[in-house]
């Protein structure tokens, strides 16, 4: 086998691990659990074991997006130690929402890369040489990830518990939320409490609310829209801390903008249409590493990679951002 490098893109709740050769050909596709080191006591026993899956590859350099890395000091030093122990080639670890940003943008232009997955940051850069990378958000579910999946399966939760107590009157979302759990109100901490993943499971949520506010519910629609105005708020902060000025320059990644809707909210306060990924986190991982690796990971390579990855991971086709 000809040389390769590898990209790994892992959040909260699974992980992708990527091959691509000097074609821009995905060779090899591997996929785990969520390796948060705060939800996931096993991550580097999974971490390790998913990298020695590959250590046969002829790999010239490898990208590792994490979560919470560069955030939390000791987990970030762990992360890399594990990493440069199960791989022999050059390692460069990042944060997760630095690979998507890479994917997003590769290069091209100043831009705010907003990820709104299981948590929630806005990665920005102007691009130019030099230019220091800013992070928005991101604080984790204690006291942070406005606007994510977890936040709105949050809010789902504080609403039910509110109308349940008499404090408020949503009964429409609470019932629906205690049929898609299967639990009385008097279960509903338990199943809360008990969870062994609680992030993960919470999150999880989002899609239910999401469907909730298609079929017209009010709170649900609210909370949706509480969700747009802090990621909006994300995207403009990044902006303005990049030293930019007028309507953002603006990509996407993450589980939340699955819904079409929460994007349009986001374009309305923004006033600035969204760019279209060139390539999804995995992808920015990949073409960090093919340059780590020496290659030349120019547009039709980008091309390349974009349309293998469509095809592997079964993506949605997106259009080239312009340059």
């Amino acid at each position: 086998m000809n040389e390769c490098v590898l990209g790994l893109d892992s959040g909260g709740s699974k992980t992708l691990l990527a091959i691509a050769d000097r074609q821009g050909q995905v060779l090899r596709l591997e996929t785990t659990d969520g390796l948060d080191p705060t939800a996931n006591a096993l991550w580097q026993q999974q971490l390790t074991a998913l990298l020695q899956s590959v250590t046969d590859l002829p790999l010239k350099a490898a990208v590792l997006g994490l979560p919470l890395h560069g955030e939390l000091v000791d987990d970030s030093i762990a992360q890399r130690y594990v990493a440069e122990r199960a791989l022999r080639c050059p390692v460069t670890v990042q944060n997760d929402v630095r690979i998507a940003f890479d994917g997003a943008f590769t290069a091209a232009s100043a831009g705010v890369l907003i990820l709104a997955g299981t948590g929630s940051m806005a990665w920005a850069n102007s691009n130019a040489h030099g230019a220091q990378h800013v992070r928005v958000g991101g604080w984790g579910d204690v006291f942070g990830d406005e606007g994510s999946a977890y936040w709105i399966g949050t809010q789902a939760l504080v609403t039910a518990s509110r109308s349940l107590d008499g404090r408020a009157r949503q009964p429409r979302l609470t019932q629906a939320l205690l049929d898609h759990l299967q639990c009385s109100p008097e279960q509903l901490a338990g199943w809360v409490y008990g969870l062994p993943n609680r992030r993960a499971s919470i999150a999880a949520l989002a899609q239910q609310v999401s469907a909730w506010a298609q079929a017209g519910d009010v709170a649900a629609t609210a909370i949706l829209q509480g969700a747009a105005r802090h990621l909006a708020e994300h995207v403009s902060t990044a902006w303005r801390a990049i030293g930019q000025d007028g309507p953002p320059v603006w990509s996407h990644a993450g589980g939340v903008f699955a819904n079409t809707w929460i994007v349009q909210q986001l374009q309305q306060q923004l006033h600035a249409t969204p760019r279209s990924p060139r390539l999804p986190p995995i992808g920015g991982a990949l073409w960090r590493a093919a340059h780590d690796a020496g290659w030349n990971p120019d547009n039709h390579w980008i091309d390349n990679l974009s349309s293998s990855l469509r095809t592997t991971l079964a993506l949605p086709s997106t259009s080239p951002c312009p340059m």
